[in-house]
């Protein structure tokens, strides 16, 4: 019997934040349940006894236990199974900056990353409804705004939440993948220094055997 259940969905930028945090823990030990969104599986009674939320992803242990919310999981899994992805306990500085770190991507990227993605890939690919330009339009001068912050920030180096990588930076990598797929590479590209920053993630051998596996996944 697998240790728990991830329930999710392909291409879900949410579900991808605990895939890409048990790639980078190196644990294999679980099962990974679709939650089939395009046939509303996620509004179905039984799933919503298990997030009543009626989001992805969420997971189930044996034993009952259950937890949704990406963030809440991906902390979960690295506390529980001692994934190099989080601040020791002892430093409180760290911790602190970490909370900090991962309220400025709440924020600030959060919701214009998701309207665009909502209005470029989930309306046109996934429900065939039109796209709100102007919505788009504003989201991306919006991120325009926050990755010029970052910029500043990231100038000396380093990840997100300090010098070493983390939980942090895997909240941002499936949405910011999904917007270099959307043809918004240029949010990044055009700062050099959270272009490095995404190259340093780019490099890391867990993030390109999850890239890999999610592009075998969907040929």
């Amino acid at each position: 019997m697998p240790a728990f259940t991830l329930h999710g969905f392909p291409g879900s930028t949410n579900s991808d934040r605990v895939r890409l945090t048990l790639a980078e823990g190196g644990f294999t030990d679980f099962e990974f349940q679709i939650v089939d969104l395009l046939k509303g599986k996620h509004r179905s009674e039984e799933y919503l006894k298990v997030n009543p939320w009626g989001k992805v992803p969420a997971i189930t242990y044996p034993n009952g236990f259950t937890l949704y919310e990406s963030q809440a999981i991906c902390k979960h899994l690295a506390t529980k199974y001692s994934f190099p992805l989080l601040p020791s306990p002892s430093d409180i500085e760290g911790s602190a900056v970490f909370d900090q770190a991962a309220c400025v991507l709440d924020a600030y990227f959060t919701e214009p990353s998701a309207k665009i993605s909502i209005e470029k890939f989930v309306k046109p690919k996934m429900l065939q409804l039109p796209t709100d330009e102007a919505a788009v339009s504003e989201a991306v001068k919006s991120l325009g705004g926050f990755f010029d912050v970052q910029e500043h920030l990231l100038k000396k180096g380093g990840y997100m939440a300090g010098e070493q990588f983390s939980l942090v930076d895997i909240y941002y990598i499936p949405a910011i993948l999904r917007l270099f797929t959307l043809g918004y590479e240029d949010l990044v590209r055009d700062r050099p220094a959270v272009g490095s920053w995404w190259d340093r993630c780019m490099g890391r051998p867990a993030v390109q055997a999850w890239i890999a596996a999610g592009k075998k996944a969907t040929a």
